[in-house]
């Protein structure tokens, strides 16, 4: 996913658990969270007052979420990029509770699309706001972890953080 700065776009960088995550949030809301292997550059940027504001609720809600306080992300001010379809995945995505974990083939007939597991698998792949459009929470029809842009080894620390794995497997 690569993301256009414009002037209107604010960024921030947020230390976590699994490492320093980049955001990056425009005048209508939260446009991307990057994970520390993302070798994409968000540069500085302080935007509007209102991007500024969309920046501070996601930062907030994510240090909450990390913190132990948060478990879902309503009130927060999304505005993804992405294609009719995509935006129906990750809405879907946006509806798996916390501590759970579903598979493709669940998000694909949530959708209405029993048949488009693959294209459901590249939609979630493209999510550009992983954790709080929870994209970690997708696994294989087999139980595995399945690809991540924040690597496996984030993918299972968010499920056992969440309590949806065990540590160790």
């Amino acid at each position: 996913m690569k993301i256009r700065m414009t002037d209107a776009m604010a960024t921030k960088r947020l230390k976590t658990p699994i490492g320093e995550l980049r955001l990056a949030a425009n005048e209508e809301g939260l446009v991307a969270v990057l994970f520390p292997i993302d070798e994409q550059d968000l540069p500085v940027a302080q935007g509007t007052a209102l991007a500024r504001a969309h920046l501070a609720d996601a930062s907030t809600a994510l240090q909450e979420y990390f913190a132990g306080k948060r478990m879902a992300f309503e009130g927060v001010k999304l505005a993804p990029s992405g294609t009719e379809f995509q935006q129906q995945v990750w809405q879907a995505l946006s509806r798996i509770p916390f501590g759970q974990t579903v598979t493709y083939a669940h998000i694909a007939s949530r959708i209405g699309r029993p048949t488009a597991v693959r294209a459901v698998g590249l939609a979630n792949g493209q999510n550009p706001l992983p954790i709080i459009v929870p994209c970690h929470r997708v696994i294989g029809s087999n139980g595995a972890l399945t690809g991540f842009g924040g690597g496996l080894p984030t993918k299972k620390w968010l499920l056992e953080f969440e309590g949806a794995l065990t540590a160790g497997g």
